[in-house]
């Protein structure tokens, strides 16, 4: 996974008036947890704005006042009216020490299905790993190719080196919807293998009519 930099200064005050006073000055309060001890800074809310502000994952390379920690974004508190960011927390992150993230999914290839009418769905964006930080990519690939009307792509049939598998696993990841312009894949099998047989047969009869000629 991608590190991006982030810097911060450690909270002197705590408390709601004071977590006001600094959302008026576009800072936005956060805590970082998972080390010795729990941290109490802010961040500049536009600068943090550009990291979630993204379909992609991220470790963070704090900076707060000196003091430089790796981390992952855990969660992150919204205004229920303006989804303003009012707070964050951070999870410190240690080589050694799994974590849970929730990873992007990114589809490559062109379904089979799709190409004969069916319709594309993601059901799901993210999935939610653990694993070793060394070990959590940037994002989960999965191949449609193969992929008809009909079928789907399952969490049970997702896999990744290092990684387990969070969600319910027989949760729907993408799939290929039947639509009103899809033709079966079944037929277009069978049409091309009448096809090749008509084909077949031609050449056979042209064969002895040549031999008459001769």
């Amino acid at each position: 996974m991608k590190s991006v930099a982030l810097s911060g200064n450690k909270r002197a005050d705590r408390g709601t008036s004071n977590a006001k006073s600094l959302r008026k000055e576009e800072q936005v309060p956060a805590v970082i947890y998972g080390g010795k001890e729990n941290i109490h800074f802010t961040v500049n809310e536009i600068a943090f704005g550009k990291l979630i502000n993204t379909p992609e994952v991220f470790f963070i390379d704090l900076d707060i006042d000196g003091t430089k920690v790796k981390a992952i974004i855990k969660e992150v508190q919204y205004h229920p009216v303006t989804d303003r960011v009012m707070h964050v927390d951070f999870l410190e992150v240690a080589e050694d020490k799994a974590v849970t993230v929730k990873l992007p999914v990114k589809l490559t290839g062109n379904s089979r299905g799709v190409i004969n009418g069916g319709k594309l769905r993601t059901v799901t964006r993210k999935l939610k790993v653990n694993g070793l930080p060394s070990a959590l990519p940037e994002f989960i690939e999965l191949d449609i190719t193969d992929l008809r009307i009909g079928q789907s792509i399952k969490v049970e049939e997702v896999k990744g080196d290092g990684l387990t598998f969070l969600d319910a696993s027989n949760a729907v990841v993408v799939a290929v919807k039947r639509s009103r312009v899809a033709v079966d894949d079944d037929e277009e099998d069978e049409e091309g293998a009448e096809g090749e047989e008509g084909a077949a047969a031609e050449g056979e009869e042209a064969a002895p009519e040549a031999a008459a000629a001769e």
